[in-house]
């Protein structure tokens, strides 16, 4: 059940605030990164939503492959490390847009989330 609310979620993240856009125009400063950008953020803001509180945990998450059903099969995700590198040399300009673009859709839509 628990990962059929990850699906539930991340459908409902890209319908109605369609956060795959902004994610996709995220970048950092990671040289040849194996991982991009936009994956490493959606496992990142993935465990704010589901209050995931700690590292540690969101380690022990992705060991457990909890968040397999997000991603394409054959996908590899991203160990801990790349994950905190990721979040060191991200474009803040950019988290700041996806962030407004969110609150002024929630905004007008009314209270609803």
């Amino acid at each position: 059940m628990r990962k059929n609310y990850f699906v539930k979620l991340l459908r409902y993240m890209k319908n109605v605030y369609h956060i795959d856009h902004g994610l996709s125009r995220l970048t950092d400063r990671r040289v040849s990164p194996k991982y991009k950008t936009p994956q490493v953020i959606l496992i990142t803001l993935l465990a704010f939503q589901l209050r995931i509180k700690s590292m540690k945990e969101l380690k022990y998450i992705l060991k457990e492959n909890e968040f397999r059903s997000l991603f394409s099969s054959g996908t590899q995700l991203p160990q801990i490390d790349t994950i905190i590198d990721t979040l060191k040399s991200v474009d803040t300009i950019g988290l700041k847009s996806i962030l407004k673009h969110i609150v002024r859709r929630h905004s007008n839509d009314g209270p609803g989330i």
